[in-house]
């Protein structure tokens, strides 16, 4: 996956957001992973436009 920022408002990239998930523990719920994601990226508390490009990036790195 390319290494892209996803999140312009806090600068936060595709590899952050997986750098994130490897430090949260037993993620199996995207909604979940997405609040631990939040809290280490500050993703999506800007404007907030990104919320559906975040969980689908998560997805996506969870299914990998």
């Amino acid at each position: 996956m390319e290494n892209i920022e996803i999140c312009h408002c806090m600068g936060v990239s595709v590899n952050d957001i997986d750098l994130a998930l490897h430090k949260g523990e037993n993620l199996t719920d995207v909604t979940q992973a997405f609040k631990t994601v939040q809290e280490q990226t500050s993703c999506s508390t800007g404007c907030g436009g990104c919320y559906d490009k975040i969980i689908e990036t998560i997805s996506d790195l969870m299914h990998r």
